[in-house]
Parts: structure tokens; sequence; C-alpha cells
């Protein structure tokens, strides 16, 4: 029993020896106060008597009634007055836990949002995109032109992306925008209009079309001179006009090679007409431009000492003289 009460005295004095207030220290954010104290409750033993009767043999050999004491350890609640910490964490600062002496947890009286940190009192730490006191509030990015977008910025929940106009994608870096399709450098049209090269390009192109033109002018102007003043079966659209002047050209070319066949035939027959009579010889020239003369004027039509009956034929629209 004694030893028991020892025991329990001993621990009674290590718990009023090690309090809270023994404890309190001077630390970070700590700040000085006067003391105070609270009531505390405690349990606490003491030896309780405890009367048990019973029988037993008197003087005389008679049975008698008795008791005797026994003792037993019981509790009881008790209440006292604890000192609280003389140093106790300032205004805005807890400890983060009970068994350190530092107050280095800040308190905000709002709680932080969107991932904010309290940091100080009343004051949030807030990540990237975020203001406010408690981070409440989102930044602008694209409001301040540090967000590096090269064309269209969007502006998002804590952030922002950029994108870009039709005709062009966004690039790996996600900022900047490139054409879909290549087009020319800028520098290759100014203002002022069309580069050098350019003009120079533009007057060759244009030079050959002129000199196109004068060609085509040329060429025509012969079926131009051919074709009657008002003729009654040709139209009067360019069409119609070149259609007739390549028929034409088609006749011109049937009476070149009837007229040298003609030459040809000609040619023998003068030789031997020289040497049956001996007359004044023809030359070549003469007997060509008397043929032509005896032509008929409609281009194509035979002379009228070559129609049927003269001793020559016609072959495949030429005519081809009988020997």
């Amino acid at each position: 029993m004694c030893h028991l009460s020892c025991l329990l005295s001993g621990l009674l004095l290590i718990l009023s020896t090690t309090s809270t207030d023994g404890f309190a220290r001077a630390g970070r954010r700590v700040c000085a106060a006067a003391p105070q104290s609270r009531a505390g409750a405690y349990t606490e033993s003491h030896v309780q008597p405890v009367y048990q009767p019973y029988l037993t043999t008197c003087q005389g050999h008679r049975v008698c009634s008795t008791y005797r004491t026994i003792y037993r350890v019981a509790y009881r609640q008790r209440y006292r007055q604890l000192p609280e910490p003389v140093a106790s964490c300032c205004p805005g600062w807890s400890r983060a836990n009970t068994h350190t002496l530092n107050c280095n947890r800040a308190l905000c009286w709002v709680p932080c949002q969107n991932g904010g940190s309290c940091t100080f009192p009343g004051r949030c730490a807030c990540p990237p995109g975020w203001t406010g006191r408690a981070c409440q509030t989102d930044v602008d990015e694209c409001a301040s032109q540090s967000h590096g977008c090269s064309q269209l910025c969007v502006n998002t929940a804590g952030s922002y992306r950029c994108t870009c106009q039709d005709g062009f994608a966004l690039a790996a870096d996600d900022k900047d925008c490139r054409p879909l399709v290549p087009v020319p450098e800028m520098d290759t049209f100014s203002q002022a209009g069309p580069s050098n090269e350019v003009k120079e390009e533009m007057n060759d192109l244009r030079s050959r079309v002129e000199a196109l033109e004068q060609k085509l002018q040329l060429v025509l102007a012969p079926f131009h001179n051919l074709m009657p003043s008002a003729p009654e079966d040709v139209g009067t659209d360019p069409i119609s006009r070149l259609s007739h002047s390549l028929q034409q050209l088609d006749r011109i070319d049937s009476l070149s090679e009837q007229i040298s066949f003609l030459e040809e035939r000609l040619e023998t027959f003068l030789q031997e007409r020289t040497l049956a009579e001996h007359p004044r010889p023809w030359n070549k020239l003469s007997a060509s431009a008397a043929l032509i003369s005896l032509s008929s004027p409609r281009l194509g039509t035979k002379p009228h000492h070559l129609q049927e009956g003269t001793g020559y034929q016609e072959k495949a629209g030429f005519p081809s003289a009988s020997p």
C-alpha cells in the first residue's frame, strides 16, 4: 500500500514540473502575456477503509459476530488551478502542433482559394494566374502585353491560351502562328506597287503579246486583200472572216500546184514546137504570165483552153495532161 501511494505521489510531482508553463520559452512570433490560470481536472488516488463483518467464537464457546477493517485503493476526481503558458503566439500566428515552441503557422480568416496557401496573417500566396487576398480573382493575362501570343490571346480561368486567325495554324511553341499556305514575303509587294522584277516581267509579256498581234496582222493581211469588198456569203464576225481566209489559202495552194504543172507541160510543148517551126522562142516567165492572164477571175477555175475535150483530164482535183 505504501509503495502504491509513493508511486502516485511521484507521478503527480512529475506532471507538475513538466507542465506547459515549464516548457514555455520565448521563440519566433511568440508574444509575452500576463500569467493566467485555469481550472483543470485530475484524478487522485487515496486509501479507503472497508469494514468487513465475520463470525468468531467468543468466551464460553459462544458464537459472536464482529468485523474487521481492510484497506483498498480508491480514485476520485479533483480540480485545481493550472497556469497557462506565459509565452503565447502573437496575433495571426499559431503553433503547428502542441509540441513546438515557435509560432510558425499563419492564420488567414478567409480561407485561401484556387490552390493558394496562407503564408502571412490574412494574406494568401497565390499560384500563377490568380490574385487577391484569398486568391479569388483571375488574372487576365491577355490584358497585358506579356502573354507572348503572336496573333490572338484567349483568357481562361487561371491561365490563357493563344489562337490564330483564319489561314494560320499554331506552332509547336503554342504561341507563334504559321500560315497554312505559303504566301509571298511581305517585301515582294510594297505599298508603292509591284517590284521592279514584276514590272519587267509584265512589260516582257506585253511586248510578246504585241509582237504576236503584229505577226497575226501580217499573216492575215493577204487574206483580207483577197476577200471581196462585200461578200454575200461571208459574215461580219472575225471567225467567219478567218474561215473564209483559210479557204482562200487552200485555193491559192491548189492554184500554185496547177501553175507549176502547167509550166512543166508548156516547157515541153514549146520545145517540140520550136524544133518543128523554129518560131520566136518564148521564155518560161512569159508563158506563165500568159496562162495566168487567161485564167478565170474566180480562184480555182481552170483556163478555157484546159476545159474538157482539150486533151487534159482532172485527177484528184488537179489537172493532168494526157500523153
